[in-house]
Formats: C-alpha cells, sequence, structure tokens
C-alpha cells in the first residue's frame, strides 16, 4: 500500500525500552477534497531513510498496516518501509480521473418511457 502527500511533521529518531527501539514519526497530510494527515512510523534502520527530507515535500510512501490486541483493547499502526520524493505539480485530485466524465448523470433518465420528468431522489 502507498500513501501520498506533504510532510508536515518530521520528528527525530527516538530511542524507547532498554533494548533501544528505535522509530520515527513522519507525518503526511494528503491532497484530497477532505484532506487527512496520516502518521506513519519508521522503525530500526528504516529510520534513516527519512535523512533526506524535509517539512514541505512532497512524498510517496510504501507502508505497511499492522493491528495489535493488548487488555482487550485493539490498537493501529501504519508502518513506512519506502519513501521517494514525489512530483508535486501533479496532486492527487489531478492525477484521479474526472468523476462526471466517467460516470453518465442518472438525471439523463429522468425522462423515462412516459416523458414525465420524475423528480425524486431514489
Amino acid at each position: 500500500m502507498e500513501v501520498q502527500g506533504k510532510i508536515i511533521v518530521l520528528n527525530e529518531t527516538e530511542s524507547v525500552g532498554t533494548k533501544e527501539f528505535k522509530k520515527r514519526l513522519v507525518v503526511v497530510q494528503t491532497d484530497e477534497q477532505y484532506p487527512q494527515s496520516i502518521p506513519v512510523e519508521f522503525t530500526q534502520d528504516k529510520t534513516s531513510l527519512l535523512n533526506n527530507f524535509n517539512i514541505g515535500d512532497f512524498v510517496k510512501i510504501g507502508i505497511n498496516l499492522r493491528g495489535a490486541e493488548w487488555k482487550g483493547r485493539y490498537f493501529a499502526n501504519i508502518n513506512g518501509w519506502k519513501i521517494d520524493k514525489a512530483d508535486s505539480s501533479l496532486t492527487a485530485q489531478q492525477q484521479m480521473p474526472d468523476r462526471e466524465a466517467v460516470q453518465t448523470n442518472p438525471f439523463d433518465y429522468a425522462f423515462a418511457n412516459d416523458g414525465v420528468k420524475d423528480d425524486l431522489p431514489f
């Protein structure tokens, strides 16, 4: 899976626990009608992949979804394993096909056999 957008948060590498587990968080804001802020965590040797990136960079991140249960509660994590610069000139809206061009308008069929317009929404 992939997530694409602009880096809005880029934390430093943290060491956690007695075994010095390394992790680093990056938050990417998607370019959609309703932008989403997606936190992606890079761990261990993958933390160094973020060294060449800055806040404001447009990126494409290869991700894995991970889930866990702890004391009856469920958690989900988004783990990054690959990151590349993305073309910022093409936003997500521009890369997606125009829905109106692909789909036919359901109101084109409003004047069915009898010629009377049905204005009911269903």
